[in-house]
């Protein structure tokens, strides 16, 4: 697991990246560079074919070609023999073939393993990211950055920068050759390639700035469709179809005016480049031309250097383009940078497992969310004895929830916060995974995944026994229901759970706590969408089989609370009173308010 380690430039965590792959690109890459060599000896071929054996030039040859024609029989046997000439080529564009085999094999290989760790490495990153971060960014724009940002980085890495010491090699050989032609003819061709590098690094920001303005708005695209996906039920429920339709085609149009832009500026760039690119090709061909007409240089010569200068064209724009998809990667890096960077939950370094069948005790607790100014809980101070069911009452915004995220911390407490004790033990010393694992949290709309009913309900196990699933099952009055199903526990739940009802997917994940035996039971207004019947059922089974497990319940229900063995009372983030049912009857406060309104029915009961 990447242990929170920073990366404060593109490069660092690219190469972080790259590891396990990188070793694949090189070798793709010199597959490539010789690739490139063996393009640039095949016109040099033709040239001297021409020059030479065909024709008669008095002109000096290397002695390099002299040594090759003499080893392979000489001059006029060459000339009587040009299949010869032929097979070499054929030979070499077998062994370019092969080559390119290998480097595209290779190239292809290295990419999916650069994307396999890159997906790998996100997903256990964000899997460690704390609670509060997940509440900050929405899941549609953190699932388009770990997809279109990570496809875009594997294109970039994959194709264009692997590319570009094929391109680099190319530019410097053709010019080489070219140069062994003619200097001034050489010239010409090279004064165009500061040019098409000097406007692309002028595309390069402009590029840049308008991908990452299109990458925006498609994550939050993404998080609009997510949103209503997953909340289908609510949409159409509530007949909100027109507006969420409404809202996202508006975002649809930002996002297409954006590409719209983006893909100006890619036209205008790519017109450019093949203007420039189209006027040196026939700046070369009409000097060319004209030198071999007075004589400069041979109809070979001139064969050779368009051959060459069409080598290097195409590799020179590449390099443009490489300049203008470095933008849009690096777009794409800085937004994975931004969630490498997010600080990971950490543990104190003696953190220990201890016992956590103790007292648990709120000391002095206050807390607000991100820094803010209102604080939701102020000093708030109780202890739930071991063994015991504790009730926790409270209007809307009271507090009741963040209770139980800090136990659990899901949220951690500040230094001057107050502090969390279990037997003793403040909860910030105790190993986080070891405290989250045994203490068991049902919260009011529950979670299920798009499993089978047995493989919700055993999730929280490695192995399990149908015995155990139906005990849970039983235990959260669900038993009877799933029987009364045509495939029993093996019926398939939508995501979410869509397919069961508000109280069925609440005693599943009743269930699915109770499997797991935790010694703390938490249940935040996890009864709410069951009838009171069942609700006093599955009190009833609790308190018979919990084996004294620590339990508390959260709920609006007096008839839920009154048997507990105490019960607090939270209003405005504030604990202001505390005892038993009878206890708070008698003190005639908001307790027997909210009583009273239950009871004879009538009013508000959110004090």
């Amino acid at each position: 697991m990447n242990e929170n380690k920073k990366f404060p430039t593109r490069g660092g965590l690219v190469l972080y990246f790259l590891k396990g792959s990188i070793g694949l690109f090189i070798v793709a890459t010199i597959f490539s560079m010789v690739v490139a060599f063996l393009d640039m000896v095949s016109p040099k071929i033709i040239q001297y074919t021409v020059d030479y054996l065909i024709g008669d030039s008095e002109s000096a040859m290397p002695y390099y070609m002299q040594l090759i024609i003499s080893i392979t029989g000489g001059k006029e046997y060459l000339r009587n023999h040009l299949f010869a000439i032929a097979l070499v080529v054929i030979v070499i564009a077998v062994i370019c073939a092969i080559f390119r085999y290998f480097n595209k094999l290779l190239n292809s290989m290295a990419a999916e393993r650069l994307i396999k760790r890159m997906r790998d490495i996100l997903f256990e990153h964000i899997s460690h990211l704390p609670f509060s971060w997940h509440g900050q960014n929405h899941t549609g724009d953190i699932i388009q950055r770990c997809t279109s940002d990570v496809e875009t980085i594997k294109m970039f890495l994959s194709e264009q920068l692997t590319s570009l010491f094929r391109i680099l090699i190319m530019v410097v050989l053709g010019i080489a050759f070219m140069l062994q032609i003619d200097v001034r003819l050489t010239i010409v061709s090279a004064a165009f390639i500061p040019v098409i590098v000097i406007y692309s690094l002028f595309f390069h920001n402009k590029i840049g700035s308008a991908f990452r303005k299109a990458d925006i708005e498609e994550g939050k695209l993404s998080a609009i469709a997510q949103e209503n996906l997953t909340g289908v039920r609510v949409v159409r429920a509530f007949g909100r179809e027109s507006y969420e339709r409404q809202r996202f085609e508006n975002k649809n149009r930002d996002y297409t005016a954006f590409w719209i832009q983006l893909m100006k500026l890619l036209s205008a760039f790519w017109t450019s480049n093949d203007l420039i690119s189209g006027f040196q090709g026939m700046t070369v061909l009409v000097l060319g031309s004209v030198y071999c007409v007075r004589g400069t240089i041979t109809v070979g010569e001139l064969i050779a250097f368009i051959s060459y200068n069409a080598m290097i064209s195409w590799p020179v724009r590449m390099l443009g383009r490489v300049i203008s998809e470095m933008s849009k990667a690096g777009v794409s890096v800085d937004r994975l940078r931004e969630i490498m960077n997010a600080d990971i939950e950490k543990d104190s370094p003696s953190a220990e497992k201890a016992p956590l069948d103790g007292d648990i005790e709120f000391k002095n607790v206050s807390f607000s969310y991100d820094n803010g100014t209102a604080e939701i809980l102020k000093n708030v101070s109780f202890k739930v004895k071991a063994g015991h069911t504790v009730g926790v009452l409270g209007g809307t915004g009271s507090g009741k929830s963040t209770l139980m995220y800090l136990l659990d911390r899901l949220y951690d407490l500040p230094e001057n916060g107050g502090s969390i004790t279990i037997g003793g033990r403040d909860i910030r010393s105790i190993d986080m995974h070891y405290l989250r694992k045994n203490i068991g949290l049902v919260l009011q709309e529950p979670f299920l995944f798009s499993r089978t009913l047995m493989e919700n309900i055993g999730i929280t196990q490695k192995s399990t026994d149908i015995k155990d699933i139906r005990r849970a099952a039983k235990l959260a009055a669900l038993d009877e229901t799933i029987r009364n199903f045509d495939a029993g526990y093996e019926t398939f739940v939508g995501e979410r759970g869509v397919t069961l009802s508000g109280g069925q997917k609440q005693r599943t994940a009743i269930a699915q706590m109770l499997i797991a035996k935790p010694p703390i039971m938490i249940f935040d207004d996890a009864l709410s969408a069951v009838d009171t019947e069942t609700d006093a059922k599955i009190r009833a089974a609790l308190n018979e089989n919990t084996g004294g497990a620590t339990t508390i319940l959260i709920s609006h229900r007096i008839t839920t609370l009154m048997h507990a063995d105490h019960i607090i009372v939270l209003n405005h983030g504030e604990l202001i009173e505390e005892g038993t049912h009878t206890q708070l009857l008698e003190k005639n406060g908001l307790y027997r308010k909210i009583y009273d309104i239950q009871v004879q029915g009538g009013g508000d009961i959110s004090a």
